[in-house]
């Protein structure tokens, strides 16, 4: 089998050293096939696994394009491309990427996100910056002040598309694509899932796409472990301190179906001297940026998120995903564990599981065509742990996974070694404060 490389894909040379520089070696399947197709100008529906390289795939290409032609005196001055994704942290995310490839591209990008002083992104939009990336609600506002001028668009991408749509973002779409040109753009449109009602929609934002589909339709990625444990509401903290005795959940991002239990489960274990924080909407940016950068950088051992603030969370080495509370949907379901398992690393998805949760399960394992292995929990007593707990959650729940040894809630010891292979994919544990880099 002939293995492409970078070179192969028709990126020019600057951003063939970007690449070098920033560590990638060979291409990922979706972006194997995709930057080829960009390149020449399709429009192009992109469905691949969560960590996959969904984003290199469409800013690479678009970034080529964009330098190729800058040099033409009727493009200076306006905004080319205008990328929509549907969280804060997504698009300040992307914003990364793209500003580690265009190192020596003489572009300019700009930012459009709520939560944040907007004079900036102002300044940016009137001055028409070659590439703006943006969440729909706090672009429309700028757009309604007069602050942007769309009339030079070559590209317009929409990332995550289904769940910009699951968040009721489609109106504002379709206000921001009017003020598109109808004709002379490139239009892209990714995501992990698309359900059947969104490929409908392709046919109104898109013409003649092309499609790459990356793997089977709502599949985790294959490097991802799945077990459920099935505990009532009332153990789950106490089972949670118990799996992370284990050294081996050494990044561990925990999933609650509300705020509140969010900010509950962060407190319980930060009261066991375990290193955490949590992410959601009720969080101001500055809030949300610093957890974030400290899960990335090993100081935080557990982050603690809801389903919308997760979607910004593109971090290589996280161990584990564990559904505290078990999600509502399928889609949410793959959306979650795909934060574990990136970019071909091993990874564990554990959830915790009550009587209620039942159905759903059994829904997500039709989805999947597979049956998630149902596992028991040595040295944690589920009986004596409901006697003396209280889940942060009164409402539904999910379970978690193994660990060897007993008892609940000691600190994470960072100078221990990990514990033997099966966990984390067998790498070496990360001491917290060593550096850890964005996926792609």
């Amino acid at each position: 089998i002939e293995v492409m490389s970078f070179e192969t894909l028709g990126l020019g040379p600057n951003l063939l050293r970007t690449i070098g520089e920033v560590g990638y070696s060979d291409p990922t399947p979706i972006q194997e096939a995709a930057i080829p197709l960009i390149i020449e100008g399709n429009d192009l529906i992109g469905i691949a696994q969560t960590g996959t390289g969904k984003t290199a795939a469409f800013t690479l290409p678009m970034l080529e394009t964009l330098e190729r032609l800058t040099s033409d005196p009727s493009r200076r001055g306006k905004t080319r491309a205008l990328v929509l994704s549907p969280t804060r942290e997504l698009v300040v995310q992307i914003h990364d990427n793209v500003s580690a490839y265009a190192r020596h591209l003489s572009l300019k990008v700009a930012t459009v996100y709520g939560g944040v002083n907007e004079a900036p992104q102002k300044k940016a939009l009137r001055a028409g910056v070659d590439l703006v990336i943006a969440t729909p609600g706090r672009l429309m506002d700028l757009m309604g002040q007069g602050c942007a001028d769309f009339s030079g668009i070559e590209f317009f991408v929409l990332d995550e598309a289904d769940r910009m749509l699951d968040m009721g973002f489609l109106p504002n779409i379709r206000k921001i694509v009017k003020n598109l040109p109808k004709k002379g753009k490139q239009t892209l449109l990714f995501s992990a899932t698309l359900s059947r009602d969104i490929e409908k929609l392709t046919k109104e934002f898109l013409y003649r796409p092309k499609t790459v589909e990356i793997g089977k339709r709502s599949n985790p990625a294959d490097t991802v472990r799945q077990c459920i444990h099935e505990v009532p509401n009332s153990s789950k903290v106490s089972l949670l301190k118990h799996l992370l005795e284990d050294n081996d959940l050494y990044s561990v991002l925990v999933f609650t179906r509300t705020k509140h239990g969010a900010d509950r489960v962060a407190g319980q274990l930060a009261k066991s001297k375990i290193p955490t924080a949590a992410i959601h909407s009720n969080r101001s940016q500055n809030q949300r940026a610093r957890a974030l950068q400290d899960f990335k950088d090993g100081k935080t051992r557990v982050l603690v998120a809801t389903d919308i603030a997760a979607r910004g969370i593109d971090v290589e080495g996280i161990t584990h995903v564990i559904n505290f509370d078990f999600p509502p949907n399928a889609e949410d379901y793959i959306h979650r564990i795909g934060r574990t398992g990136r970019a071909n690393s091993a990874g564990e998805a554990i959830s915790f599981i009550t009587s209620e949760d039942q159905g759903t399960l059994r829904i997500v394992e039709r989805k999947m065509r597979k049956s998630i292995y149902r596992k028991r929990v040595t040295g944690f007593n589920i009986s004596r742990s409901s006697n003396s707990s209280r889940s942060p959650n009164s409402s539904r729940s999910s379970n978690s996974r193994h660990k060897k040894g007993g008892g609940g809630g000691s600190s994470f010891r960072p100078n221990q070694s990990a514990k033997g292979g099966k966990s984390g994919g067998g790498k070496q544990r990360r001491n917290f404060g060593q550096r850890r880099s964005s996926g792609k």
